[in-house]
């Protein structure tokens, strides 16, 4: 191929993570000359490290109430053109073996590297080019046509796909670039934060649960606030005590909806029934801490009891508003994180292009014909469980289909 043929384009994708090499890899198998770029060593880094290296690819219960956005109906058309079901028949396809972990969470049972060998596969059977490490030093548009400067040389496409991820994970090169060109394109962004991240707290809010690193449970969390934002939420998950406090997936879920100043809540009893549990006649001259012990970890009763000012006291010697009061201290226990742990913990960004500048069935600007932003760069966050990928998928696809399809403007 000539060196001049070589510039020209049908799609250039910036991004070789999940959303970009799927989307590229779509895009090539419709007969179209497809060009990724990235600016990394490695691609596909963020995939490798994935789920403790396993990749939770996807979650067998992914629907659009597994994201936050601030236009909840945004994901829907792509989550319906290709859910769950559909990536997992790929993966079958390339016979990679996955195994189920928790609540329709699925693991590739050899690893990341299936999910990213499978992918240049994909690239590969549609004779995709993927050059990196390459740095994109201007995007813009001439003659109806993107132009990508980078410091590799110029090329040039009617359609650019933006699937340069979001900032979670700097040491791996994850940067702000896709929400940076939005705003020189004067697009709306949506402010980023860190989500899926685990909380600090004081020692001072969390010190009677010092002694109890390593006993996890499940409980029910609240964080948000309804009406604002992301909403609230009210999640069944599970706890972990650490040393530092509290961490696990209860945490880490809440914190995609919690802000800064704001409490979060947690019922210990995962929403038992305390009137039945607590009757008087039933635990006769028992305390409240044997029967707490029947429905979570007896250390962690004993901390609740003492904490709660019951200990050593026999249930029927304590008054009926002592009683009441302790069971909503039970199950609306409140504390005030002092903040996250930083992008550095964060599994992904909160926030992003704003959904209200895309078309939701092609993914492109709507100021900006021929100019699409795909996966975590938008705004459109997962909840914990391979929901996050499965929207880097049906994003990806989405987008692809309609490029191809010529359903797009150029």
């Amino acid at each position: 191929m000539a060196a001049v043929a070589q510039s020209q384009w049908d799609v250039i994708v910036v991004g070789a993570g999940a959303a970009g090499l799927f989307c590229a890899g779509v895009l090539g198998q419709r007969s179209l000359r497809v060009l990724v770029v990235d600016h990394a060593r490695r691609i596909g880094e963020k995939i490798r490290i994935s789920g403790g290296g396993r990749c939770n690819f996807t979650n067998r219960d992914t629907t659009p109430a597994s994201f936050l956005s601030l236009d909840p109906a945004f994901p829907v058309s792509a989550l319906h053109g290709f859910g769950s079901v559909d990536f997992i028949r790929l993966v079958r396809t390339h016979g990679i073996g996955f195994h189920e972990k928790h609540r329709g969470q699925l693991f590739a049972d050899e690893g990341s590297g299936r999910i990213i060998d499978m992918l240049l596969a994909e690239c590969a059977t549609g004779k995709v080019s993927i050059r990196h490490p390459v740095q994109v030093t201007r995007l813009h548009r001439d003659a109806g046509r993107w132009c990508i400067d980078t410091d590799h040389g110029a090329f040039q496409a009617p359609s650019v796909v933006v699937a340069t991820g979001g900032l979670p994970v700097p040491a791996i090169g994850a940067s702000g670039w896709a929400l940076d060109l939005a705003r020189s394109l004067d697009m709306d962004v949506v402010a980023p934060r860190p989500g899926l991240v685990p909380l600090a707290f004081t020692s001072e809010e969390t010190r009677f649960l010092g002694d109890l690193a390593g006993i996890a449970l499940p409980v029910v969390i609240r964080a948000g606030v309804r009406g604002e934002r992301y909403g609230a939420c009210a999640l069944d998950e599970d706890l972990l005590m650490t040393h530092k406090g509290l961490s696990g997936p209860a945490v880490l879920q809440a914190s995609s909806y919690w802000h800064e100043g704001e409490a979060i809540s947690i019922d210990w009893t995962c929403g038992a029934e305390l009137a039945t549990l607590l009757d008087e006649r039933r635990l006769a001259g028992r305390t409240a801490e044997s029967a707490l012990a029947e429905i979570m970890p007896a250390r962690l009763a004993a901390a609740l009891v003492e904490a709660g000012g019951m200990a050593q006291r026999r249930w029927a010697e304590v008054p009926g508003r002592q009683r009441k009061a302790f069971q909503a201290w039970l199950q609306q226990w409140t504390v005030r994180p002092a903040g996250t742990l930083g992008w550095k913990k964060a599994e992904v960004m909160v926030g992003g292009v704003a959904t209200a500048e895309l078309d939701p069935r092609t993914m492109q600007s709507h100021r900006q014909p021929g100019l699409y932003f795909i996966g975590e760069c938008v705004d459109v966050t997962g909840q914990l469980g391979g929901h996050n990928f499965q929207w880097a998928w049906a994003s990806a696809h989405q987008c692809a289909m309609a490029i191809a399809s010529g359903k797009t403007a150029s």
